[in-house]
């Protein structure tokens, strides 16, 4: 179990203000939310951030996710579980997370693009951006999961 190092969210400091309004454009979209939370889930399961996927299963389970849902987020594209449009945000969340290990092509994109406007893709892109410098955050820091409430991000 990772010990955490500091607790940064105690810091006054400007340091996170571009990650909140990275959450602030994400959150002022039209994109669904439930849709946002599955991506910040994935990419954090990704990442081994155990911080933010106890946070955002927590913020699913409020929204109204089902546990087989988030359960099956690990192995999406094995399962019924997700619509279109949720398998290629998860795709596209797989793809930018590891964007080092596979060329994201053309084709790919296009596939994806057919799911979302310019300006979804954008928001997903953006959503995804953060998760990923947040799990770099917490897990760098040594977060501690279990301690987040979902009334803390109201």
């Amino acid at each position: 179990m990772r010990k955490e190092r500091f607790n940064y969210r105690k810091m006054d400091t400007n340091a996170f203000k571009g990650m909140e309004e990275l959450e602030q454009f994400v959150k002022e979209s039209d994109v669904e939310s439930p849709l946002i939370e599955l991506v910040k889930i994935r990419a954090s399961q990704i990442n081994g951030c155990a911080y933010c996927i106890d946070m955002h299963t927590k913020d699913a389970r409020e929204m109204g996710e089902t546990e087989q849902r988030i359960y099956g987020l690990s192995v999406w594209s094995e399962t019924p579980f997700y619509s279109g449009r949720e398998q290629a945000a998860l795709a596209w969340t797989e793809a930018l997370t590891r964007i080092a290990e596979e060329e994201i092509t053309d084709e790919f994109f296009k596939e994806i693009r057919e799911h979302f406007t310019e300006e979804e893709m954008m928001v997903l892109t953006t959503a995804i951006v953060a998760i990923n410098g947040w799990n770099r955050i917490a897990v760098g820091f040594g977060n501690t999961p279990g301690s987040y409430k979902p009334e803390m991000a109201r």
